[in-house]
């Protein structure tokens, strides 16, 4: 074949466009020519990270903040946005914490001795009256001097001494752990066949950790497995504050998808975020807003299509729905018997009914939980190995949990979780019956939320909180719950007489009462700009500690 027949023509086809390119081009200035093109990459670079933002943070939201930045340039506007932010926390903080002038500052010259006991007790005597009062908080039954508070005080003491970090020390607390985390994974499903039979998992000090763990070990691990270095997840609105901490401890981009009609996680809404960048979806059972369970089956049949994690926040059902499904409740599958669940979160603290400060977190198998421990090998120290965030653990915590759970056996979690569903539902229908009140969604355990059309809900809690209440505000929509525990089976009509009366006072009575929050819940609601009421919130926590 005779290449020049071809190159001859292309030769000429090149350099008729090079003339035409340099005759259009020489209408222009040399700097204009130079400039051009970065500039040209600096307005792209501009536009994405504005769509980028946008696409985050919604336009709304994003024209909001944008308007209060600009606003904020004023003279005098942002410093008397600041002073009006500060009466907002200084009324917060005179709604409940303690009055600071008289804390200690520094260590006393002289100890006490074995007089602080009585000064503790003292102290003591100054906490808000919680027996049967309080949303959650306290799980176990009874005083805190009787029956299964003392077994597990006991058992704590006789331990508080041990930290499992020295395994070799203290190998009964080690055995404890081993125990609790197995007797935990039992219950979760561990022992069915499609479990895969590896279940594996570790203590921590509560919820959160477990919940950064699974985040933590579910991103690194689909950094091994997919080459993932931009990690995302996907959580349903409903799901806990706690992943939003992950992502920013952990640098994962957080999508936060609402959830449908009844208030579970919208499965498909859900699928629309998954990118080649998802490491992890999210669901619970239940959530703790409304106590509703996410469908969790339906969740996994999407992690595995997608070749991605998922973890089932179970820190408040992981000691009830076993039970209560026992029972004869219609709970659905939320455990490991379910394909596609990577990892769960179970508090032993909540209705484990063991000390406060012990939760577990499960995998379904090593090869993920790997990912979880941090291995050092330069240091000077020695080579090193850590489960977990902390270093040393209160053993004491660990014996505690153990001691709680030996203790009780199915037959008491039975028994306890057949008091607290009744007691459930008891207020369930209580509700029902006050007509200015309704139900959030269909809730599926012990977590009771309810607003209101007519009233202000918010309003509401107040009168409930100055008659000795402590339940929790919630929003989206506007309503509180109560988490029902053992505290409140002795009680269960006193809530619901005080409940019907505060929504009468308050229908003929709207209006704010005198050191309610009802106004600062009512207005946080209504500010369009979320990034001030974050930093409210960051002030507020700011002055507290």
């Amino acid at each position: 074949m005779d290449f020049s027949s071809v190159y001859s023509p292309l030769c000429f086809s090149l350099s008729s466009f090079r003339g035409s390119v340099n005759s259009f081009l020489s209408h222009y200035e040399p700097l204009s020519l130079f400039i051009t093109p970065p500039l040209a990459i600096f307005v792209a670079w501009i536009l994405q990270s504005f769509f980028h933002l946008v696409q985050e943070k919604g336009l709304k939201a994003f024209v909001v903040g944008l308007f209060m930045k600009f606003i904020k340039l004023f003279p005098g506007v942002n410093k008397y946005i600041e002073a009006e932010k500060q009466k907002v926390v200084d009324k917060l903080q005179s709604s409940g914490t303690s009055k600071k002038e008289s804390w200690l500052t520094v260590l006393p010259a002289a100890g006490l001795g074995t007089g602080v006991i009585e000064k503790m007790k003292h102290e003591k005597g100054n906490d808000v009256a919680w027996q049967g009062k309080c949303s959650g908080t306290v799980y176990i039954g009874g005083s805190e001097s009787e029956r299964h508070f003392s077994v597990i005080n006991e058992a704590y003491s006789m331990f508080s001494h041990t930290n499992p970090l020295h395994m070799d020390v203290f190998q009964s607390v080690v055995r404890f752990e081993g125990e609790v985390v197995a007797m935990t994974a039992a219950l979760l499903g561990s022992e069915e066949k499609n479990s895969g039979g590896q279940i594996c998992g570790n203590m921590t000090s509560g919820g959160t950790e477990s919940i950064l763990l699974a985040v933590k070990s579910s991103r690194d691990y689909m950094k091994t497995k997919k080459g993932i270095t931009r990690p995302e997840m996907i959580i349903p609105e409903s799901a806990h504050s706690a992943y939003d901490k992950a992502a920013q401890y952990f640098n994962i981009k957080l999508w936060r998808v609402p959830v449908n009609k009844e208030f579970q996680a919208d499965v498909g809404a859900m699928k629309q975020y998954i990118n080649k960048n998802t490491v992890l979806i999210v669901g619970s059972a239940p959530g703790y807003p409304h106590g509703i369970i996410d469908p969790i089956e339906e969740l996994g049949e999407l992690a595995s299509s997608f070749g991605i994690c998922f973890h089932v926040d179970l820190c408040l059902g992981g000691f009830v729905l076993p039970f209560a499904r026992k029972l004869g409740y219609p709970i659905p599958h939320y455990d490991f018997s379910v394909e596609g669940v990577t990892s769960i979160s179970a508090d032993v603290h909540k209705y484990g009914l063991a000390p406060k400060g012990t939760s577990i977190v499960l995998y379904r198998n090593h090869e993920i939980r790997k990912h979880q421990f941090v291995a050092i090998t330069e240091w000077s120290g020695g080579l090193y190995v850590s489960p977990t965030v902390a270093g040393s653990r209160p053993g004491g915590l660990i014996a505690g949990a153990w001691a709680a759970m030996m203790s009780l056996g199915q037959e008491g979690y039975l028994e306890r979780t057949r008091e607290i569903m009744e007691v459930s539902k008891r207020i369930q229908k209580g509700i029902k019956e006050i007509p200015e009140l309704f139900i959030v969604g269909r809730p599926d355990m012990t977590i009771v939320a309810f607003g209101s059309n007519c009233v202000d809900i918010f309003e509401v809690n107040d009168i409930m909180s100055s008659r000795g209440w402590h339940l929790n505000a919630l929003q989206k929509p506007n309503s509180i719950h109560i988490c029902v525990t053992l505290q409140h089976v002795p009680v269960v009509e006193d809530f619901l007489r005080d409940l019907r009366e505060s929504v009468q006072t308050v229908k003929e009575n709207p209006g704010p009462i005198k050191g309610g929050l009802a106004p600062i819940y009512g207005a946080a609601g209504k500010m369009p700009d979320r990034g001030m009421v974050g930093e409210l919130l960051l002030d507020f926590m700011d002055s507290s500690c």
